[in-house]
């Protein structure tokens, strides 16, 4: 059995998955008692809204009450369940969830204010992060921290975009309610690039220096693949753990409720045509 600090943290993770989910049932109940006063064509995007969060919120669950250190193939229940190969398949398709619900976000609007920029940057938000993926599956089968950095600072990147994108947005919004929503929506983008370039890049890069420093040999594709589905390492060493803690807790938080949130985003899905005077 886990430690007493392993212990808690990781009941505090079943929890939120637990929540989470209570969480998005009940968003997806009361927007189906506001979609009688909605146009088709909003409901159809509120739809693929949910079902988008469903996938990453279900997806951030099992992850949670699963965790993975995914590198070093550590990981909390010895089960097939625990593998890196699945937890790692899980992770990618909720996060490509995620990225396409702003995606659809970033295209609504843009449409609705006549915003090239805003549209492509709607536009390259997938792509980005599918590249992110891939640098991210490089690591977890190589062993090899470099693919993190850069799968890292490319999520940054796409947190900057999303910033500058909504800020472009915020300063032509017709009200002021949408303005404080949309500046507030940028300094969160903000934040979260200044955490990934300030914390986790650094932090990536270091790992990738100490193993470098140290000698350490990595695993080729075909080897990395074998090893992430039949080998994990079972642990419940807080000191193992340590360095994970803050940002699954706030992955597997704030990120989920983000992303219910988004599914609530009233966006005008047509650009208004001025009248004539």
């Amino acid at each position: 059995m886990p430690g007493g600090s392993t212990l808690t943290w990781w009941t505090l993770l079943c929890g939120l998955g637990v929540l989470n989910a209570v969480g998005w049932l009940a968003s997806a109940w009361w927007l189906r008692r506001q979609n009688l006063s909605l146009s088709p064509e909003f409901r159809a995007m509120q739809r693929w809204q949910l079902l988008l969060s469903a996938v990453y919120v279900l997806g951030c669950g099992y992850r949670s009450m699963l965790p993975v250190f995914d590198v070093p193939r550590q990981v909390m229940v010895d089960s097939w369940a625990s593998s890196v190969l699945i937890g790692r398949s899980v992770a990618t398709l909720a996060e490509l969830c995620f990225a396409a619900q702003w995606a659809l976000l970033l295209r609504g609007l843009a449409q609705a204010g006549g915003q090239l920029g805003v549209a492509a940057v709607a536009r390259s938000i997938v792509p980005l992060i599918v590249l992110a993926e891939l640098y991210s599956w490089t690591a977890v089968l190589t062993t090899a921290n470099l693919g993190h950095v850069i799968e890292e600072a490319l999520w940054g990147l796409g947190a900057l975009l999303l910033c500058l994108a909504v800020v472009r947005l915020a300063a032509q919004a017709s009200t002021t309610q949408a303005r404080a929503l949309l500046s507030a929506l940028a300094v969160a983008a903000a934040l979260y690039a200044a955490y990934m370039f300030a914390v986790d890049v650094p932090m990536y890069w270091q790992r990738w220096l100490s193993d470098e420093a140290a000698g350490r040999g990595y695993l080729s594709l075909a080897e990395g693949l074998e090893d992430a589905a039949r080998r994990w390492v079972v642990t419940h060493r807080w000191e193992d753990w340590r360095e994970e803690v803050i940002w699954m807790t706030a992955y597997f938080s704030l990120a989920v409720w983000l992303s219910i949130a988004l599914a609530h985003a009233r966006v005008p899905l047509r650009r208004a045509v001025p009248q004539r005077r």
